[in-house]
Order: C-alpha cells, then sequence, then structure tokens
C-alpha cells in the first residue's frame, strides 16, 4: 500500500508541475511553486523528486506521451485517405494551436532547450517520435494512392513538424493571426508540391 501511495502522490506532484510549468514556464517555476500547487511540503516534492531537472524531466515525458497520444487519436480515424490526412493535420495543429498545459510545456522546453543543453536528448527522442508517427501513417497513406516523394521519405515528416511548430509560435505571440483553415490549407498545398505522381501505382489504379 505504501507503494500505491507513493506512486499517486508521485502523479500528484508532476500534474502539479505540469500546470505550474504551463501557467509561469520554466525559468519562473521553483521546486516550492510546484509544492504548493500540489498542496504538499517542499520536503514531500525532494522525496520524490531530487532535483528540479528530475522532475522536469517526468514532466516533458508525460506532456510528450499526451501530445502524441492526441495525434495517434487522428491518425486512427477512418475515412479516404484525403479525409484521414486531412483529419490529421488538423489535429496535428489543434494539439499545437490549443495551448494544452502539455503544449505550453513542450513549447517552452523547446526554447529552454537553446540555453540548457540537459533538455535536448529527450526533446530530440520527442522528435524522433514524432517524424516516425507521421512517416509510418502519412507516408502509407501518400504512397497508397499513388504519390512519390521529391525530396527523401525520412525529411518529410521534419517538415511538416517544422511549419506546424513555427507557425503556432507565431500564433503564440500574435494570437488570431492564422486562421485554423487557412492553415490546414496551406500545409496540404505545400506538402503537395513535395510529391509526384508514381505512374506505374498510379496506372494500376484506373
Amino acid at each position: 500500500m505504501k507503494y500505491k501511495k507513493s506512486e499517486i502522490s508521485a502523479a500528484q506532484i508532476i500534474a502539479a508541475a505540469t500546470r505550474v510549468l504551463a501557467r509561469q514556464g520554466y525559468a519562473r517555476t521553483s521546486l516550492m511553486d510546484i509544492a504548493q500547487e500540489a498542496g504538499m511540503s517542499k520536503g514531500a516534492v525532494h522525496y520524490h523528486f531530487p532535483t528540479k531537472e528530475a522532475l522536469i524531466s517526468k514532466v516533458l515525458e508525460r506532456a510528450c506521451d499526451k501530445v502524441a497520444e492526441r495525434t495517434r487519436e487522428a491518425w486512427g480515424r477512418g475515412g479516404s485517405t484525403l479525409e484521414s490526412i486531412r483529419s490529421s493535420l488538423e489535429q496535428l495543429w489543434s494539439v499545437r494551436a490549443e495551448r494544452t498545459d502539455e503544449a505550453a510545456v513542450v513549447s517552452d522546453l523547446i526554447a529552454q532547450a537553446l540555453h540548457d543543453e540537459s533538455l535536448r536528448p529527450q526533446l530530440a527522442a520527442y522528435y524522433r517520435f514524432a517524424a516516425d508517427q507521421v512517416h509510418e501513417h502519412l507516408m502509407s497513406h501518400l504512397v497508397g494512392v499513388g504519390l512519390r516523394p521529391k525530396v527523401p521519405a525520412e525529411i518529410l515528416p521534419r517538415i511538416l513538424i517544422g511549419l506546424l511548430d513555427g507557425l503556432v509560435m507565431q500564433e503564440i505571440v500574435e494570437p488570431g493571426a492564422l486562421g485554423s483553415d487557412a492553415v490546414i490549407k496551406s500545409i496540404e498545398t505545400i506538402a503537395a508540391s513535395l510529391f509526384e505522381v508514381d505512374d506505374a501505382k498510379a496506372g494500376t489504379k484506373n
């Protein structure tokens, strides 16, 4: 029972830290802030996470998992190939633009990683996982309808993610500057320019 209680307490601390980090940012958040948010003593937080860095690592892991979960849900929806791709793009955008606590934490820590090298390996792993998700689902759909990439296939997911992350940062500093429909249509247009018809495969569908 003690182990279970300890596990619950750790989860409460991670949840509290996510809320505070989303609200205040990494640079302005202390362990005391997190302890107060969790309704615990600073000593209790230290018991589970000896350093701020150890706690941030778990918070980042949880935040990335949440963002990835939303993305998986989008890829899993039915419909035609084009409908599925558009639905997925909409979800990839909304999970960023809605500014959920998890998305806010990831964005803030990416900015912090410019100066804090300790954050980079885990964020790099997040980007690799996100790119693998996009490659697995988007590429299979597009190749399935007879399209092939004009650029190396492994670069395409990075381009898409880069577009989304870059645009959402602009939306953060200038709310309302970008409409969701305009973003999705623009990304679809850009993505389309990176593919060409594979005549051999397209011919088999006629």
